[in-house]
């Protein structure tokens, strides 16, 4: 095990007093590109460990070096479950985890990938409420090529020696005495809130809640403790430890509750979460909580809900116009399109296709007919129940056919035109007087839709992370309609009372609702990974994940 030696990039500032060669250590590991990615900092009570690491967060170099800094993230561990970590790091690191074990797997295969090596400071190990398993987790972080970790723990912690073996690790020790420098004692621990209680759940440390449901849930056999959330037979049934339903829900929403934010807004989101299992008490309560928010939560379907029954998860949205209109198609992953009715998310029967294997976008045409994208970027057509104009169909054979030798990746329709977006950046608008092109993005069309409206317009998605607007047979809109440091995973766009909408969703769990014409950006965020999102003629946003289907309505 090597140890840290001071690097010629420490320019002598002092961070702690009584720390500077320790200090310097720490930046020696942090500049060294074949240091260990992981650095174990240690000593005794009062040594300077944590106050070191927080230095260590806002460190940067000197004024006029063009050395660019690594993204650090500062995570404190004291008092915290497995669970409570996983999602406080994946929302530093701009990914979502509903587990430990998905944290390492996006965080290895992220597409959204920041320069440089991002570094986590974890403090306070030995005092966390679950430290073997955040220890788990550490070694497994240390295996993920881009991340580096310093983590602060006392001497003599067990979690210490099971970081330390087999692995290369650097260390810091640090001196200290027994107690805290300034003669300060450790702030007792904090009461728990009533776990029952949906007021008090939103109003409280969102970790320490996080914590209780996860640790008070051990003795009860409850899921949801180590390996993240599992879903129930039914949420609120069959486990007295559930807490009338609010504890499936804080697991099922977790990420984005422990986020800052006010307790209405938090509200909203474990309001939406709620199954229909849950006390019916619970959400009244939770809706006046939330009377501030920005948004007005219509309906929520989730897996295990019987009345109407969870439709399954959800691949691919579309909201549909024309025959089919109020009608909502959820894709999933088997390739099945199911059909709701946009009211209440009631079934409506099924899309009657043959299309083999996955799904990845669909297109309901104006006339009933929906198109469909198969994995292999390939175009498919399911015929409504009123017959096609010939110029369609042969609009959409000269679209299979192109598609067939040069697979899209993502798929629009409008009365006239197709719209198919390709994995290098270019979007293509098939129409009746001809094709146009646009080189909208850097890497792959992630999604595009079109919007049949006075002037119509084009908006598509990319792994770049930006959103842009391009009306065919002209030229691009110079500046994106909302750029993020994430890739863009799902788009829809439509006309509504209101002007035209366009939903988005990016791959770090934020869903936005914008207005291309001007006005307020809402947004919402569910905790689970988005999958797809859509919206309708009034002008209400669909989310979908996996286990979840919610549908909000903006207040006026």
């Amino acid at each position: 095990m090597p140890s840290a030696t001071p690097s010629p990039a420490w320019d002598g500032r002092r961070p702690v007093t009584g720390t500077e060669a320790e200090a310097a250590a720490l930046v020696g590991w942090l500049t060294d590109p074949e240091a260990p990615r992981l650095c174990l900092v240690t000593g005794a009570p009062g040594s300077g460990k944590t106050a070191l690491l927080g230095w260590l967060a806002t460190y940067g170099p000197r004024a006029g070096r063009p050395r660019r800094r690594a993204a650090r993230a500062l995570v404190p561990l004291a008092g915290q479950s497995a669970l409570g970590a996983t999602w406080t790091i994946a929302d530093r690191l701009g990914v979502v985890a509903r587990s430990p074990g998905d944290l390492v797997h996006a965080l290895a295969t992220s597409e959204a990938r920041p320069a440089g090596r991002t570094v986590l400071l974890l403090t306070d190990l030995h005092a966390a409420a679950e430290p073997g398993a955040l220890t788990e987790l550490i070694a497994e972080l240390a295996g993920v090529g881009r991340i580096r970790l310093a983590v602060e723990a006392r001497s003599g912690a067990p979690a210490l020696a099971a970081l330390r073996a087999d692995r290369r690790v650097t260390v810091v020790d640090l001196d200290g005495d027994a107690e805290p420098a300034d003669g300060t004692r450790p702030e007792p621990p904090r009461p728990q809130p009533d776990l029952s209680d949906p007021v008090a759940v939103c109003v409280a440390d969102p970790l320490l809640v996080t914590t209780a449901y996860v640790t008070g849930s051990a003795a009860a056999g409850l899921p949801g403790t180590l390996d993240g959330p599992e879903p129930s037979a039914r949420p609120g049934e069959g486990a007295a430890g559930d807490h009338g339903g609010l504890r499936a829900a804080w697991m099922r929403a977790g990420q984005s509750l422990c986020r800052e934010q006010a307790p209405g807004e938090r509200a909203l989101v474990l309001l939406a979460a709620l199954g229909d299992g849950a006390d019916p008490r619970l959400r009244p309560t939770l809706a006046e909580l939330a009377a501030g928010a920005p948004w007005r939560l219509r309906w929520a379907r989730h897996r295990g809900d019987l009345t109407p029954p969870w439709p399954g998860p959800v691949t691919v949205l579309g909201a549909a116009g024309g025959p089919l209109e109020g009608t909502l198609l959820v894709g999933d992953r088997t390739g099945a399109v199911r059909l709701l009715h946009e009211a209440d998310a009631s079934p409506a029967g099924r899309l009657a296709h043959t299309v083999p294997g996955r799904i990845t976008a669909l297109a309901p045409a104006p006339d009933g007919t929906v198109l469909l994208l198969d994995d292999r970027g390939r175009l498919h057509t399911v015929r409504g129940a009123a017959p096609r104009a010939p110029y369609l169909e042969r609009l959409t054979e000269a679209v299979s056919a192109t598609l067939a030798r040069h697979p899209g990746t993502a798929l629009a329709a409008i009365a006239g035109s197709v719209v198919v977006g390709d994995r290098l950046g270019s979007v293509h608008a098939f129409g009746l007087r001809g094709l146009h092109q646009a080189a909208s993005h850097s890497g792959r069309v992630t999604a595009v839709s079109a919007v049949e409206s006075e002037t119509p317009f084009v908006c598509s998605g990319g792994v770049d992370g930006t959103v842009r607007l391009w009306t065919p047979g002209r030229d691009p809109r110079p500046e994106p309609l909302a750029e993020r440091p994430s890739p863009v995973v799902s788009l829809h766009a439509t006309d509504t009372p209101h002007g035209p909408l366009v939903a988005v969703a990016w791959a770090d769990g934020l869903v936005g609702l914008h207005h291309p014409e001007g006005g307020r950006t809402l947004s919402f965020r569910p905790g689970p990974p988005v999958r797809a999102v859509a919206v309708t003629g009034a002008g209400s946003l669909l989310v979908g994940t996996d286990e979840s289907l919610v549908c909000l309505a903006p207040r006026s």
